[in-house]
Formats: structure tokens, sequence, C-alpha cells
């Protein structure tokens, strides 16, 4: 991969979110602190409602109460088969959880005629991550076109205390004209985009979750916790990614604000969330 364009540029906004971050957990920098262990802060728990997307469409309020019931704080949508905002905020109130995010296609993002609709939909909804959960582009202009675009999107959605961000998936790291669309993507967006890394897609991609976290201080304030390696029903911990470094990094200078638990090859979905719950627990994470 080449070297970035923009070395001091790159640099300054690094700072920038780390202080975004620092200011998120409430420290006044890690420079200061004898250890930034002694700095991690507790991290919510959601589930990226794509995990359960069947049992979604069969009974929406009941796949929810489940959730709620193994102890998860939010969850993140990605389609709200045919319910009204209104519907699934009381949802969601109801057993007591809330929204943590919600994939958004782009056109309902970066179209001005859409993007209205889409900041109603969310503030009812509760929501403060809106995420683009996929998009392309084959050259190296078309990523920073897409990320200036961003920029302008979250200046707006700022005053509203909305944010939005964009979810990586494995062709994000295949260079293009030589540079990772996820670096030019993060180089050339401000520190308020969010950056929320997948896991797993990283590594179908030919990239390390720890390397991209660490290129990007203070940016990952969602992130998808999703097993690579273990087998179909692998949970975290039963795979092989470096989880330990991971939850490091999101404790301390990630800025991450949510886990979003994801699994996408579970012959039986809320069981694996079960499970990966319960794994979670022998962690220490929940």
């Amino acid at each position: 991969m080449k070297a970035p364009k923009n070395i001091a540029r790159r640099q300054f906004l690094q700072l920038s979110a780390l202080g975004v971050a620092g200011a998120s957990l409430g420290f006044a920098g890690c420079a200061t602190s004898k250890s930034c262990c002694a700095m991690k802060k507790k991290i919510p728990v959601g589930v990226q409602l794509y995990s359960v997307k069947e049992d979604c469409k069969k009974d929406f309020p009941g796949t929810i109460a489940a959730i709620a019931k193994i102890g998860y704080a939010g969850v993140e949508f990605a389609g709200y088969w045919k319910y009204s905002a209104t519907d699934i905020k009381k949802t969601l109130d109801d057993n007591g959880i809330v929204a943590c995010g919600s994939h958004t296609p782009s056109e309902m993002v970066l179209s001005p005629d859409k993007l209205s609709a889409t900041i109603e939909f969310n503030q009812t909804l509760g929501n403060k991550f809106i995420i683009v959960p996929d998009m392309s582009g084959a050259t190296r202009a078309i990523w920073i076109e897409k990320a200036q675009k961003f920029n302008e999107i979250a200046a707006q959605l700022a005053p509203l205390g909305l944010s939005i961000g964009y979810h990586s998936h494995w062709h994000d790291f295949h260079p293009v004209e030589g540079e990772r669309p996820w670096e030019i993507f993060g180089e050339n967006t401000n520190p308020e985009v969010i950056l929320q890394l997948d896991t797993s897609n990283c590594v179908d991609g030919g990239g390390d979750p720890v390397t991209e976290l660490k290129k990007f201080p203070g940016r990952t304030r969602s992130i998808h916790i999703k097993p690579n390696g273990g087998g179909p029903e692998a949970v975290v911990g039963e795979d092989k990614i470096d989880w330990t470094s991971v939850f490091e990094i999101c404790e301390t200078t990630g800025g991450t604000q949510w886990y979003v638990m994801e699994h996408e090859t579970s012959s039986q979905p809320l069981e694996t969330m079960r499970r990966t719950f319960a794994a979670l627990q022998k962690l220490g994470k929940v």
C-alpha cells in the first residue's frame, strides 16, 4: 500500500480523534496516566438484527423481547420489517432496550430528498448512529468524493445529536489504485464520521482488525464484533481473532460506545446470541 497522501492531515485527525475519545471516556489523556488499562470503560453490548432476521420476520416483538431477556442493552437495525418508527420505539421501550444503530442504504442518506425522512425516522426511533452498510468505488477519486459527502452530512446531523458512519465489508480492504478504500475513506473523513469496523469482514478482505483499529483512534464509536475462523457455529473466543487486543483498543483509544454482536452463519440464531452473551460474560464484557 502506498504511503498516505497527506501525512500531516492524517496525524492531525488522529490526534483530534484521540481528544474526542478521551473526552468520551472522562479522562484528560492517556499520556498523563500511569496506565491506559486503568482507564478502560465498560461498553454496552447490542445485537445486529441481521443476525436474527428470520426470527424478526416471523415475530419482531417476540425477537426483541428474547434479545432483551438474554441481557443485551441494544439492537442495531438492518431493515424494519414494515413496522413504523413509533411502533418499533414502543417495542424497544416495553423491553427496556434501545436502538444502538441502524444500517441505512446509502441512497436514503446521500440523496438530499430522502435524508430528511431518514432523520425523522431515526429521531422517532431514538437512534443516534446512522450507518451506511456498503459502498463501492473503482477509483481513489470516487472514495474521496464519498468521504467529502459524508463530511457534509455529518455537519448537518451534528446539531441534531445524530452521527453518520460507514460499515466495512471485505472489498474495502482490497486495494484500489494501490490503496485500500477503507483507509482512503478514513483518511479523508472528519473525526465525526464513524468508522464501524466489522472484524470478520476485515479478516475476509485480508486485513487485520487490530491494525485497522490502531490506524484510526477515536473513530470506532461502534464496532461489529463478529467471529472469524472457528467454523459456522463459533462465537467470540472460539475463533481466531485476537479479541484481547481488539477489546483493549476499543476500551481505551478506540472511542467505542457500542459493541454490536453479529453472527451470519449460525443454524440457531437466537441460541447463538445466548451463547455469545455467555462468552462475553466469561470475558468480563457484560
